[in-house]
């Protein structure tokens, strides 16, 4: 990785600053170019008007007497400058006069045309220049004067000067190449090391390591420093946070303990309620059975009232046990998650609820399938729970209703069992799932106050939530969600 971030940052550096260079030097050549082209096209224009000036006063005389030849002879001085290929004297209708050119086989291009007051005017073309200029005698004209001129020499000059600018290009180039293999180690090999050390840190954690310092006062220094003071910082905290995870874990592993031995002591209660309560209540709901069938006759109505309403306690206070274990094993049960149908579960206990009392008139509706994820035993509690609520509340009515089933709500799966009973309060609803806590009345409806506890015991272990709507008298509805819970497949079924 070393040679690889040597290449890079080596190359561009190097790279940037020949081009720099380069770019530089060829604006500079363009410039300068451009320059001679305009400051040269510009000086052959007033060389050319001069000698056409020169030409038309020499030939004013000719053009009056009609002397060609004195014409021609003006002409011929021009053979003394190079750059003339022909010229030319012309009359004032624009009829060759006199004419001198270089090369025989060279034709002569389309002249320019003066409009208005102009005495002289030129044009450029790809090879040539031609400047034409009116010969004037007494302010009126007589004739006009032309030179053509050759524009190789524009040619050659450009030549001359793209192989010098090459050559200075290469020269810089060079020079450039060779500075920056001095810039480069200045600069380059901190970045480097800057970079090997970042990671060293990221693959190996260790923010022991630090970046040499350049010792110089500029920005790269300043990276570098703060660098170091950052990987610092980071150590410290790494040191504090892996002494707070180590504090945390003894921590965790002394609760782990401590509620390993509350589980066990709680285990043990109710392994004491389950048998030593129970024996006493089953012992006194016997006798009370005996007196009963023995001292009927002698008791007399106030005594077999007496005995029923001992009776009547005993078995509500056994309910009240076997309610509290069950809170108590759902808590500390181990869980078995696995793929159930509730709405199967729903079906079993609403049939039961029929055979247990076959006059009610209650239609349930329910999906086909409701699939979820989770303790199957778990869940069969918490769909008995609700439904058996469901089926309590409704008591009263004389047609009743209730539903279960699922819906997808803000990407959640939700569940419900819902019913058109008694209801409740909804400035109660808090209270619903505190165990024995009750929001009607023993004599309305029995029951504990531990089912809907438990259902949000349940629940929870699973990792979801559970809440109740409703209104007094408009029912209520009951609705789940479990954390680990899959998609259900809703089709409705009633019984």
């Amino acid at each position: 990785m070393t040679a690889a971030y040597m290449r890079s940052i080596s190359t561009r550096l190097t790279m940037m600053n020949m081009l720099v260079s380069g770019v530089a030097l060829l604006l500079a050549c363009c410039g300068f170019f451009a320059y001679d082209q305009i400051t040269f096209r510009q000086s052959l224009v007033r060389t050319l008007s001069a000698q056409a000036q020169l030409i038309g006063s020499n030939s004013i005389s000719a053009l009056l007497f009609n002397d060609p030849q004195s014409a021609a002879q003006t002409l011929s001085a021009l053979k003394g400058s190079n750059m003339v290929d022909s010229a030319g004297v012309l009359t004032l209708e624009r009829r060759p006069f006199a004419e001198y050119v270089r090369d025989q086989g060279d034709d002569l291009m389309t002249l320019p045309i003066l409009s208005g007051d102009q005495i002289e005017t030129y044009r450029f073309g790809r090879r040539h220049v031609v400047l034409i200029r009116q010969v004037l005698s007494e302010g009126k004209p007589i004739g006009f004067v032309y030179i053509r001129a050759d524009l190789s020499e524009i040619d050659k000059r450009l030549k001359r000067y793209a192989l010098i600018a090459f050559a200075v290009l290469l020269i810089s180039l060079l020079v450039a190449m060779l500075i920056s293999s001095a810039f480069r180690r200045s600069v380059a090999q901190p970045i480097i090391q800057l970079a090997e050390t970042a990671q060293k840190v990221s693959r190996d954690r260790d923010y022991s390591v630090r970046v040499t310092d350049t010792r110089e006062q500029d920005e790269l220094a300043v990276l570098i420093r703060s660098f170091n003071e950052m990987l610092r910082e980071i150590q410290q905290r790494d040191s504090a946070l892996q002494k707070a995870r180590d504090e945390l874990e003894q921590r965790v592993s002394e609760r782990t303990s401590e509620l390993v031995t509350s589980n066990r002591e709680l285990e043990a209660f109710s392994y004491s309620v389950s048998h030593d309560l129970r024996a006493p209540l089953d012992t006194m709901s016997g006798f009370s059975y005996v007196l009963m069938k023995k001292y009927e006759d002698k008791l007399g109505e106030d005594g077999k009232q007496s005995l029923l309403g001992i009776r009547a306690a005993a078995r509500r206070m056994s309910e009240l046990i076997d309610d509290l274990l069950n809170l108590s094993r759902v808590t500390t049960s181990s869980m078995r998650r696995e793929k159930v149908d509730l709405s199967a579960y729903a079906r079993a206990i609403v049939e039961e609820l029929f055979r247990l009392q076959p006059d009610r008139k209650v239609d349930y509706i329910g999906p086909e399938v409701a699939e979820a994820y989770g303790d199957g035993r778990l869940l069969r509690i918490v769909m008995e729970n609700l439904l058996r609520n469901a089926w309590k509340y409704t008591a009263q009515h004389e047609h009743s209703r209730i539903e279960f089933g699922v819906e997808s709500r803000d990407g959640r799966t939700v569940y419900f069992v819902k019913d058109d009973g008694s209801g409740f309060d909804p400035r109660s609803r808090d209270r619903l799932f505190q165990p024995f806590q009750r929001l009607h009345s023993s004599g309305d409806f029995s029951g504990n106050g531990i089912g809907l506890a438990t259902v949000r015991r349940i629940v929870q272990r699973h990792g979801g939530e559970v809440w109740a709507e409703g209104a007094v008298e408009k029912g209520a509805t009951f609705s789940f969600t479990l954390g680990s819970g899959r998609s259900a497949n809703p089709g409705s079924s009633s019984v």
